[in-house]
């Protein structure tokens, strides 16, 4: 029998009732939920590093999305105060959107 030992979405336990076959869970306390969710978010990027198509790529980048989403609420934030930040953050310095890519500054000036 697999060991997964790792934090799953909420559906996944009626999507392996759903096959017929048995599984344990736990629900976490609130400090593993954290520690959880940033080994997730670690492992949907890694996933995102060696997706082959731009499919695969979206479909990573939506799970870091779903995870950076429970990791604003872990940290007191609702998915709109991070994106009000987000914006406050993105008029102060821009985005990436214009590719800028800095080579050096000169500390002398």
């Amino acid at each position: 029998m697999p060991v997964y030992n790792k934090l799953v979405r909420d559906l996944i336990p009626q999507v392996i009732e759903a096959t017929g076959k048995e599984f344990r869970t736990r629900i976490l306390n609130e400090e593993e939920y954290k520690k959880e969710l940033i080994i997730k978010l670690k492992e949907e990027s890694e996933e995102y590093f060696v997706a082959e198509s731009s499919k695969e790529s979206l479909e990573e980048l939506a799970d870091m999305l779903e995870v950076i989403r429970a990791l604003a609420v872990v940290h007191g934030a609702t998915w709109e105060e991070l994106e009000a930040l987000r914006e406050k953050k993105a008029e102060a310095r821009g985005g990436f959107q214009d590719r800028v890519y800095l080579i050096d500054v000169d500390d002398n000036a």
